[in-house]
């Protein structure tokens, strides 16, 4: 039993050290992000030059995060698809944001707007510029309210 035990540790311990030996972070330049996320970028912020792009490699995936001059932050998967946008105080370009999600902040929350959009694996979540945070489900629909 013991020897079992030790095994189970050492293959922790290598699996750990294997992670942290194949992770890599580095800063790139915007030429070098996958091309999907190159034209997100020249679609809803054309006006707004890239400030810096940092690429995380991890042993199982690789995202990058992009921020832009004016503070923007957005992040993207290895294949250059969006994850999240944050604008800080200004709005998220409406064509990101589901039609379900803008008519309920519209109804709800008039004169707010969506500073903040992150697609979560059963739907999105969002934060007006109240810093009112909102989860919908895929459909759109609420599914909580956090302040």
């Amino acid at each position: 039993m013991k020897n079992i035990a030790r095994l189970i540790v050492a293959i922790s311990v290598f699996l750990a050290s294997a992670s942290f030996i194949s992770c890599e972070d580095a800063i790139i330049t915007a030429e070098k992000l996958p091309a999907a996320a190159r034209a997100f970028i020249e679609e809803y912020f054309p006006e707004t030059a890239v400030s810096y792009v940092k690429k995380d490699k991890e042993l199982t995936k690789t995202t990058y995060e992009v921020v832009l001059q004016d503070g923007t932050e957005m992040e993207f998967n290895g294949k250059g698809q969006w994850d999240n946008v944050d604008c800080k105080n200004r709005a998220v370009p409406a064509a990101l944001i589901p039609t379900a999600i803008t008519e309920y902040v519209n109804t709800n929350f008039p004169g707010q707007v969506i500073v903040k959009i992150d697609k979560e694996l059963h739907g999105y979540e969002i934060e007006l510029s109240s810093d009112l945070d909102l989860k919908f489900d895929k459909d759109g629909k609420l599914i909580k309210v956090d302040d």
